[in-house]
């Protein structure tokens, strides 16, 4: 058996292949830069790149590729060799400083909202040094940006770079002005939580919906769905147990720090969670953890599904998003310590996170935004589409006090006694976790929750840095010119106004209740239902001023980012509405037109035998699915009359409105009655599997 320490990072270019392999004042030079973001010259590239290609070749490695996160929400990759053909007809393995840091991919097919034409094909990639290379399956991959050949972002890596930037110059001022002199950088740090379904392969095959959406868009419910909770940490099943050893491993041989892996609630879903990492690498292990999921599962015979919602009646998919701010010397900025009230440095960077998503709540609920996620927002599976800060009870008190002018005192921790000898006592969290929370403070960070299992962690990670960036720049110039012997007073001051301004983002309880509802209305919260209702407010001018003040966005980049949104939404919906109506007719029909024509040859059979012998069960049945399946036809046909409207309007918000209503409301009409007609339906006359084979089967 392989020994875990030798087979973690296998195939990355880390930290220890690094010192090996480079000079010193080159391993120096690029330590600096990661650790830093300082500037990589031309020469230290070279190096690093002889190094890199090197190693890489030793480990079987015969190609390179620039690997990027275009706009569409995937990886892409273009593969070169190493080889160099020479006069003698033989060849040699070459890599230049050159090739590293920079790539040249066609451009023109990837999504650039109006940025540039489709005959504009140049587009440049660029080295990301802070995020380490690997080898997978015989190739060298090198994280990069991805940008046009007039310099905009077509990319998710560039912008996230920029917001890091921004958070770390800001956060770095902040903690000067505290006092603070030692600290030369601050990162921020994620740790992504991904939830999946893992179904079998050959059924996954016989349902072109899952094929060509990644949800059912039919399927009765099951007699069993999640109500007994059985599944929720349960014991994992073999087949199940053995495809999380081998992701495992597949991770760890990546250098992708995956630590937990568990049941989640609804049957056949489970979750993995990785540790925390400075966030663009987390991003790029995320999105590497994504795709070996997907691999690893076909090994298994089984399939893997990412969407949100790949079943209905059970909860969807999420991605937790484990989000904190660390100095360059380890020091975890949203840490409380022991006493929280007289822990100013912490203090105001809660404040300025507090601030931060009451102010750009909207952009928070941009940033999760998706016609996939749009099926568990406010779904009592999922936090609600109101963005609001669960803090605790202790947090919360030491508000209050801020607030109140009054002492806080810290209450003793609570020893838990379980009744039982032979249980060791420990002592109780000084807060509870909320789940239905979207912004949930756990101890040394914040958890939002509402992240779809699907996207990439980069975007809601760019507006929480920007956001909390603008925050401390604020905090800055109020208390930049005020006295030493004023400072104290003035930091406490604009702690006390920043609360009171922003408390109504502030809520303990239950989000699913209706009560939430109203009172979140009351006090003047977002309620953004759909991806339609809020994707006008990514163009609102505070939201402009905001990226383009911080440097992450351009108001071009935005635009496209806007267009590129829209278009999304209204292409999956299309795509689902045509999946449904080719379901209903090729899969589903002739499935309903054998029901019946059974039951007809039964009605005729027994009249044969007998007059007298009943026929009421069969011709009961005979008339409630002739009749229902006259309504599924005229739904059909509202749904196809629909799409070909759709077909003729222009690109926008307003077709992105019309997707959703009525387009998707004529979805969920022929849904509710096929789904009537199906739960009398045998399974051996439908030609997929239905949701009692898929869930319960693996």
């Amino acid at each position: 058996m392989e020994k875990i320490p030798e087979l973690y990072g296998c195939n990355v270019f880390n930290d220890a292949i690094m010192r090996d392999k480079l000079p010193k004042d080159v391993y120096k030079a690029l330590k600096k830069t990661i650790q830093k973001g300082t500037h990589l010259e031309l020469d230290v590239a070279n190096a690093v790149a002889i190094a890199m290609k090197e190693w890489a070749v030793e480990n079987g490695a015969t190609h390179f590729t620039h690997w990027f996160q275009p706009l569409t929400g995937y990886t892409a990759e273009k593969h070169d060799s190493f080889i160099a053909p020479t006069d003698n007809g033989q060849i040699i393995m070459e890599f230049s400083g050159k090739e590293l840091v920079k790539g040249e991919p066609d451009a023109s097919s990837f999504p650039s909202g109006g940025i540039r034409a489709t005959f504009e094909a140049r587009g440049y990639t660029a080295w990301d040094p802070s995020s380490p290379a690997f080898i997978k399956d015989g190739t060298l991959y090198i994280p990069t940006a991805f940008c046009s050949y007039t310099g905009e972002a077509l990319d998710k890596k560039t912008p996230l770079l920029r917001s890091m930037d921004a958070l770390n110059a800001q956060a770095v001022k902040m903690l000067k002005l505290l006092g603070n002199d030692d600290v030369e950088f601050v990162a921020t740090t994620v740790g992504p939580e991904q939830e999946y379904f893992l179904i079998d392969k050959n059924d996954y095959a016989k349902r072109r919906d899952l094929i060509f959406t990644g949800r059912t868009l039919l399927g009765s419910a099951p007699p069993k769905g999640q109500e007994m909770d059985d599944h929720y940490f349960g014991a994992l099943r073999p087949r199940v147990a053995a495809y999380m050893h081998d992701l495992d491993k597949e991770l760890w041989k990546l250098g992708i720090p995956a630590k937990t892996k568990h049941n989640e609630v609804a049957p056949a879903q489970h979750e993995l969670a990785p540790v925390f990492d400075t966030t663009n690498v987390a991003v790029d292990h995320n999105q590497l953890t994504m795709e070996l999921m997907k691999t690893v599962a076909e090994k298994h015979g089984l399939v893997c599904l990412l969407h949100e919602k790949p079943f209905a009646g059970i909860n969807g998919s999420g991605k937790h998003n484990n989000w904190s701010m660390t100095t360059d010397s380890g020091v975890n900025l949203l840490d409380p310590g022991k006493t929280p009230a007289d822990n100013t440095q912490f203090l105001v960077f809660l404040t300025a996170v507090i601030k931060a998503v009451d102010e750009y709540a909207d952009m928070m609920r941009l940033s999760v935004a998706s016609a996939g996620n749009d099926h568990r927002l406010g779904a009592n599976e999922a936090p609600p589409a109101i963005i609001s800060i669960f803090l605790g009870d202790e947090l919360t008190g030491v508000i209050d006090s801020i607030k109140n002018d009054t002492f806080f005192k810290k209450d003793d921790k609570v020893v838990m006694e379980m009744g039982a000898n032979v249980i060791p006592h420990f002592t109780k969290d000084n807060t509870d976790r909320n789940r239905t929370s979207p912004f949930a403070f756990t101890g040394n960070k914040f958890e939002f929750r509402s992240l779809g299992s699907s996207a990439s962690v980069a975007t809601p990670n760019i507006i929480l840095n920007t956001a909390v960036a603008q925050a401390l720049s604020e905090f800055y110039e109020t208390l930049k010119d005020v006295s030493k012997d004023k400072l104290d007073e003035a930091i406490h001051a604009l702690i006390k106004d920043t609360l009171i301004k922003h408390e109504r983002i502030i809520f303990n309880g239950n989000g699913y209740t209706d009560e939430w509802v109203s009172e979140a209305e009351k006090r003047g919260l977002y309620n953004l239902k759909s991806t339609p209702d809020v994707l006008p407010r990514l163009l609102d001018e505070k939201n402009i001023k905001l990226f383009t003040g911080q440097g992450i966005y351009t108001e071009t980049e935005l635009r496209s980012r806007y267009e590129i949104l829209i278009e999304n939404y209204c292409r999956i919906i299309h795509i689902e509405a045509c999946t449904l109506k080719e379901m209903i007719y090729h899969d589903f029909s002739p499935a309903v037109l054998k029901l019946m024509d059974s039951l007809s040859s039964s009605i005729i059979a027994k009249k044969k035998i007998s007059d007298a012998i009943p026929s009421s069960a069969e011709e009961k049945l005979l008339k409630s699915v002739s009749a229902k399946f006259d309504e599924l036809g005229s739904a059909v046909e509202k749904l196809e009359a629909d799409i070909a409207k759709a077909e003729t309007m222009d690109e926008g918000l307003d077709l992105a409105k019309f997707y959703h209503d009525p387009v998707f409301t004529d979805m969920q009409e022929v849904r509710r009655l096929a789904d009537c007609i199906e739960s009398v339906i045998p399974d051996e006359f439908l030609p997929y599997p239905t949701y009692s084979k898929l869930l319960f089967y693996v």
